[in-house]
């Protein structure tokens, strides 16, 4: 049943990510899940049922109710939960719940400066998810509100002396994990059709470049302090970039690959989300073996409502959740390697 139902959703829809579906501009590219990895009945079970629980409990206005619940950046991981799924966000069971939360990321940006969310964390999250729907979504204001955001971190980076982010698009100082963030975005909205400054790339590389440590870990400000989180978002950069042959993407690899068991107490789906992505780019095998400890995982701390525990609240955490487990669907083209 599960592998018709694949079959039923891929010639139903494809989903963008860090990219678009046939309907956006050119350079677009659709990737279907390849139909001989059958989605195991442990990923589905875990995903329909997280999926019943963002649906039943998003309120009218778009967003979620609770810690983080109205942030435009979450509110942009739940969107891209539902896509990740092949929910097809004009016909559906679903239809509703994306329409209303991407009218909700909307409806939240600045007109002055084009804004998203108290932080670009959010600002990122967000701009990935309206990336992400952009020339699939029937909504005519999608396109220049991703432009307007893209303009923001744009900005933010030229103001910023290191050449990446960090929590305010003031901010003259930088990090790694917002970095990351910001990074994905101008990947997925310059796929999609936005115009993105090729400097604007290699200066936010040399920036992720100046964190990573001779053992391929990367540091929250500097190469001291590795983490698996920061490598998997590292990681995934270069990746997106198809910087994988150098010596340092190859020693991040390794370090990577030798965090399989590893669970970040605070951040947990955070780190999920990143090492999923990372991984699977990187070394296949090594995911097929996370993947499967993932989702042992995530089947035993997952509630009987469908939702996630978590500090950062249960849509943050649930959407996270979700998004780790992505991989075994893979409608999304940000998975072609």
């Amino acid at each position: 049943m599960l592998a018709i139902r694949a079959q039923v959703k891929q010639l139903r829809f494809t989903v963008i990510t860090i990219a678009c579906v046939a309907l956006s501009p050119a350079g677009a590219q659709t990737i279907p899940r390849r139909q001989e990895d059958p989605v195991p009945a442990a990923v589905e079970n875990i995903y329909s049922k997280g999926l019943r629980y963002l649906a039943t409990s998003q309120n009218e206005k778009g967003h979620w109710d609770g810690t983080t619940g109205a942030e435009a950046g979450v509110v942009g991981l739940a969107v891209m939960a539902f896509l990740a799924h092949g929910e097809d966000p004009n016909h559906g069971p679903y239809a509703i719940n994306i329409e209303r939360a991407v009218n909700y990321i909307l409806e939240s940006q600045k007109d002055s400066n084009g804004y998203m969310g108290s932080s670009m964390y959010s600002h990122g999250f967000a701009t990935l998810a309206l990336a992400e729907c952009y020339g699939m979504y029937r909504n005519d204001q999608i396109a220049p509100a991703l432009k307007k955001a893209v303009d923001l971190i744009l900005s933010a980076q030229k103001r910023n002396p290191r050449g990446g982010w960090r929590y305010s698009p003031d901010d003259i100082t930088a990090d790694t994990s917002v970095a990351g963030c910001q990074l994905v975005a101008l990947y997925a909205a310059r796929n999609a059709g936005i115009p993105v400054p090729e400097n604007a790339f290699v200066k936010a590389h040399k920036y992720l470049s100046s964190c990573r440590g001779a053992d391929g870990g990367y540091g929250y400000q500097s190469a001291l302090g590795d983490r698996p989180t920061l490598t998997a978002i590292g990681v995934l950069c270069e990746s997106l970039a198809k910087n994988k042959t150098d010596k340092g993407y190859k020693a991040s690899t390794n370090y990577l690959t030798k965090k399989l068991n590893h669970r970040e107490r605070h951040y947990t789906y955070y780190f999920e989300y990143y090492m999923a992505q990372a991984l699977f780019h990187s070394n296949e095998k090594a995911w097929r073996e996370w993947d499967a400890l993932n989702v042992r995982f995530l089947s035993a701390v997952q509630s009987p409502d469908g939702s996630f525990p978590g500090r950062h609240g249960t849509t943050f955490s649930t959407s996270g959740a979700l998004l780790s487990l992505a991989l075994n669907y893979r409608f999304l083209p940000i998975y072609e390697k």
